[in-house]
C-alpha cells in the first residue's frame, strides 16, 4: 500500500471553493474575436508584440539582427521628421484598434496628424490608437510575408494614406500611397530619393538606407525639412490646430 496523500477539503457545512479557470495563452494561428485577443494578450504581460488580423494572431519570433537593426534605424527618420513638425506624432509598435472588428496590428513605426491638428485617429481612456495612422511602417523579411498581403489589404482598407515596408532579405524598401482605392509604388525622384505626399518634407534616401549610410540619410532628410513644402505643411497645420 502507498503512502496516504493529505487533500485538502473544504470544512464540513461549506461548499468547496471555486478558482478561476486559467486564461489561454496566445499561440499563432489562433482564430479569436478582437475581445478575446485582448483578454489574452493583458494576461501575458512578458509578450512583446502580438497581432489579430482578419481573426487571426500572429505572433512574432524573437527579434534578430535582420529585424532589429532596420527597426531603429527606419524609425530615427521618422522621429526626427516628429522633432521637426509640430501636429505630427510618432508610434512604435502601437496596437490600434481597426475598425474591422477582427483586427488588432501592432505596426513597427508609425507617423500620424494628431487630432487637434485635423488627424484621423485619437486615443481611447486606455492609450489605444482608434483610426488609421496616415503612415504605416513595418520591417518584413520578404516579399512573401503577411505585411504585403493580409496587412497590406488590411491598411488599404481601413484608410492608411502610406505604407511603408522594408523587405531586409530582400533588399528592398517598398513605399506605397493610396491612389483611387488601392496601394501604387511611390516612385523615387532621379537622385534615388523618396518624397512623401502625405508628409511633405519627409525625404528618404533609400538606397543610402540600404547601404546603412546613415548620415547621408540624415543630410538628405534634413535638406526635405528645410524644403518649401515643408514650411507650408507645418503651416498649414498651425492654422487647423483647434484652440
Amino acid at each position: 500500500m502507498g503512502p496516504t496523500v493529505a487533500r485538502r477539503t473544504a470544512p464540513k457545512g461549506r461548499p468547496t471553493p471555486q478558482f478561476p479557470p486559467a486564461i489561454p495563452r496566445l499561440h499563432n494561428g489562433d482564430r479569436l474575436t478582437r475581445d478575446e485577443f485582448i483578454h489574452r494578450w493583458d494576461a501575458m504581460p512578458e509578450l512583446k508584440k502580438a497581432e489579430l488580423i482578419n481573426g487571426v494572431v500572429y505572433m512574432a519570433p524573437v527579434a534578430h539582427e535582420g529585424h532589429g537593426r532596420p527597426h531603429p534605424r527606419l524609425n530615427g527618420v521618422f522621429f526626427v521628421y516628429t522633432a521637426n513638425t509640430p501636429g505630427i506624432d510618432i508610434g512604435d509598435n502601437s496596437s490600434v484598434f481597426a475598425a474591422d472588428d477582427d483586427s488588432m496590428p501592432q505596426p513597427d513605426c508609425l507617423l500620424r496628424i494628431l487630432p487637434e491638428f485635423g488627424g484621423q485617429t485619437h486615443s481611447d481612456a486606455k492609450g489605444y490608437l482608434i483610426g488609421a495612422p496616415e503612415l504605416i511602417a513595418e520591417v518584413s523579411a520578404s516579399s512573401a510575408s503577411y505585411d504585403l498581403h493580409d496587412k497590406l489589404n488590411l491598411y488599404l482598407a481601413e484608410g492608411v494614406k502610406e505604407y511603408v515596408v522594408w523587405r531586409t532579405e530582400d533588399t528592398e524598401i517598398d513605399w506605397f500611397i493610396r491612389k483611387r482605392r488601392r496601394f501604387v509604388r511611390l516612385p523615387a525622384g532621379p537622385d534615388g530619393v523618396i518624397r512623401s505626399e502625405t508628409f511633405p518634407g519627409l525625404w528618404l534616401d533609400a538606397p543610402a538606407l540600404l547601404e546603412d549610410d546613415l548620415a547621408k540619410v540624415l543630410q538628405t532628410l534634413q535638406r526635405g525639412l528645410n524644403s518649401p513644402e515643408h514650411t507650408a505643411f507645418v503651416a498649414k497645420l498651425a492654422g487647423k490646430k483647434r484652440k
